[in-house]
């Protein structure tokens, strides 16, 4: 399905100015008649890899139509719920006004935890939305969850659609998504499931591939963490990082969601940003103390104004050598926490050792089996390419606590 913009559509990118202080366009260019998915101009910069993905054998994505080159992150705004004709139309308005933002987001129905909460406006909402489109020219988005929603969101114009976390957890819904989606032209936005499950994923991708949907974008909004963290989602920018580096697929970052809250929305942005993210989702509330939704991550569109003009929009090529930092790092990060996991194990079984040399009366220190089992680590280590240095300080260092934890626990007996 093609899908011709009006006259006044509010969406060109082109035309970057390098100069402009926050290197974004310092005025918006009317689009014509151009379709959309020529004027959602955000590039992805990584080539296709030619290898398969992870263990599956994952047809890789063409370089989406919707998305060709621009080095201008795309914005997407608005607020998290559609709640009436005033709220939407009034914000819609306040951010036509501001040139960095491209399209339109609104929730129409809305996957809420707790049965009595507010789950959108259903329908009525997608006809408020459509006003807001014709009233702004701005294109719209929304989340869609069921063959039902995608009929119904085509049925009243909107011009993007987005797989929301909830649903990309579940196989069976996301292939009915792309069933109800095969041969309709239409930029699909695949947010990350909650789980950090890269190969989930990766089969969201793979569905709407092979039902024909070629305008794919992945939308990160952060994961779930068994840990508590300053996020309502944690980022684990290294996931994001890998599936783009897996497939050409341009990449919009859900701060808003990642955050969880209006004070972390800068520098989460910014953050994004300086990892080469191809676009932005903020949401956005003509008065956000009043959301039925999410309302501590809502801001007002003047508030988005300010953030944006607070963010540095740094050249593609920074930006990606600074994503492959990220990447290697993010493994780094996830051998230590290997490492740790592994240290706390052995010093688990370096106390029932202590436990047992305890109840035989057995000497903490065996130092001639210590000495053999040192050079044996220096021999492999040397084989492994590591410095003897190193393997000497690490391995005392785990000696010695061991020492300390066993004489511990022969301290405890004499008790």
């Amino acid at each position: 399905m093609e899908l011709s913009m009006m006259n006044d559509m509010h969406l060109e990118i082109e035309g970057m100015d390098s100069c402009h202080p926050s290197g974004v366009p310092s005025e918006s260019v009317v689009g014509g008649q151009q379709e959309l998915h020529s004027l959602l101009n955000v590039r992805h910069p990584y080539g296709v890899p030619s290898s398969p993905v992870g263990t599956q054998d994952i047809k890789q994505a063409d370089s989406s139509p919707a998305f060709t080159h621009s080095d201008t992150p795309l914005i997407i705004a608005g607020p998290c719920s559609v709640e009436s004709e005033e709220q939407i139309i009034a914000t819609a308005q306040a951010l036509a006004q501001i040139p960095e933002v491209k399209m339109l987001r609104g929730g129409i129905w809305k996957p809420r935890t707790r049965p009595d909460a507010f789950e959108g406006r259903g329908e009525q909402g997608l006809v408020w939305l459509r006003e807001a489109k014709r009233a702004t020219g701005l294109p719209t988005a929304t989340e869609v969850a069921t063959p039902e929603h995608v009929e119904l969101a085509l049925k009243y114009d909107v011009d993007a659609l987005w797989i929301g976390a909830r649903t990309v957890v579940n196989p069976f819904s996301v292939q009915q998504l792309a069933d109800a989606l095969r041969g309709v032209d239409i930029p699909v936005y695949i947010k990350n499931p909650v789980s950090p499950d890269l190969n989930l994923w990766l089969g969201a991708f793979e569905r709407f591939q092979k039902a024909g949907v070629k305008q794919l974008a992945a939308v990160h909004r952060g994961f779930a963490y068994y840990k508590e963290t300053p996020y309502r989602n944690y980022p684990m920018w290294e996931i994001p990082i890998e599936l783009t580096q897996r497939l050409n697929v341009p990449l919009i970052t859900d701060v808003s969601h990642i955050c969880g809250n209006r004070e972390m929305l800068q520098a989460t942005a910014q953050k994004a940003l300086d990892l080469a993210t191809d676009g932005l989702m903020i949401e956005c509330h003509i008065n956000p103390e009043a959301a039925l939704t999410d309302a501590r991550q809502q801001i007002t569109p003047e508030e988005l104004k300010s953030l944006l003009a607070s963010l540095t929009f740094r050249s593609k090529q920074s930006c990606d050598v600074e994503r492959d930092l990220a990447g290697l790092r993010g493994e780094i990060d996830d051998i230590d926490s290997e490492l740790l996991q592994l240290l706390a194990r052995r010093m688990a079984v370096s106390a029932q050792i202590g436990e047992y040399k305890k109840s035989n009366n057995v000497a903490v220190v065996q130092m001639d089996r210590w000495k053999k089992i040192l050079a044996d680590h220096v021999a492999t280590g040397a084989d492994l390419g590591l410095s003897p240095i190193l393997i000497n300080k690490v391995f005392e260092a785990i000696h010695q606590a061991s020492i300390e934890r066993q004489g511990c626990i022969m301290d405890d007996n004499k008790g």
